[in-house]
């Protein structure tokens, strides 16, 4: 929601077979980010951006199989000593589940094996 410039353009030139959507996880994570805001234009003017991309996208609910993943990656992780947040492992858990590429600026996501990730900035 900061307006990252790659991510905007990514995803308007994404191609019309492509599928591109969001996951619950994210967002509740965007939503609770604009809501710990305070009142006021910039609150207003995000949660209004947030609303139309929400719109524009599906949002994909959490599939069964990501619990199988959530748990290999939470504990991959925990043996290499990095540490995600749970909402993260959950995501990643999320993109593996459906097949999916993750679009992040996020970088931890790139040490998951077997996610794909395309890092925008």
């Amino acid at each position: 929601m900061r307006g990252a410039a790659g991510i905007e353009s990514w995803l308007s030139s994404a191609k019309q077979d492509e599928r591109v959507g969001t996951c619950t996880i994210v967002r509740g994570e965007v939503l609770f980010g604009i809501a710990r805001l305070p009142e006021g234009k910039r609150r207003a003017g995000l949660l209004e951006s947030a609303r139309l991309l929400f719109d524009s996208l599906p949002c994909e609910p959490i599939p069964e199989r990501a619990g199988d993943f959530y748990a290999a990656v939470k504990l991959a992780q925990q043996q290499s000593g990095l540490v995600l947040n749970e909402n993260d492992l959950w995501i990643a858990a999320t993109a593996l589940a459906l097949g999916a590429t993750l679009v992040s600026r996020d970088t931890d996501f790139s040490r998951i094996d077997g996610l794909l990730v395309l890092a925008l900035s």
